[in-house]
């Protein structure tokens, strides 16, 4: 089945809002519509903050958001942080998480980030899976300070 890889777009929203809260299982959405869309604008306003969506027969199955972080270090070569991947749950095993992260890898490539990141809670042992499928290793630690709370 054909994937298209897009940019978010305000329309996007609501259907972003729903697959984002199938991370946040057991968490009460904080946004509401209104204001999810106002912080996505924001975001997508930043020149380094991207969010994209897969689509399916005309119908978003899954997101994920890329931001580029410069330094001075490696070359003044950016690195890219993947946050919030999602596929919708009836739509997994389809190839749609492969298609947006080798979207996701050949975009860094293009931009010859050095490296390409992402992280993903310890108890979701499929996703790793998935992520070590594609190439992604395991590397050094990640150290979390909660502010949620």
């Amino acid at each position: 089945m054909e994937v298209t890889i897009r940019p978010a777009s305000a329309d996007d929203v609501p259907r972003l809002v729903e697959l984002c809260r199938l991370l946040d299982v057991g968490q009460e959405p904080v946004l509401d519509d209104e204001q999810a869309r106002r912080h996505f604008l924001e975001l997508t306003s930043r020149p380094r903050h991207r969010v994209y969506v897969a689509e399916q027969h005309r119908r978003v199955v899954g997101t994920f958001s890329m931001v580029f972080v410069g330094g001075l270090a490696h070359g003044a070569r950016d690195s890219c942080v993947i946050e919030d991947v999602v596929v919708a749950e009836e739509a997994r095993g389809a190839g749609i998480g492969t298609s947006m992260m080798r979207f996701a890898m050949d975009l860094c490539t293009g931009r010859e980030c050095y490296k390409l990141v992402l992280s993903s809670h310890l108890d979701r042992e499929n996703a790793h899976r998935f992520y070590e499928r594609l190439g992604f290793r395991r590397h050094g630690y990640s150290f979390l300070i909660d502010r949620a709370n």
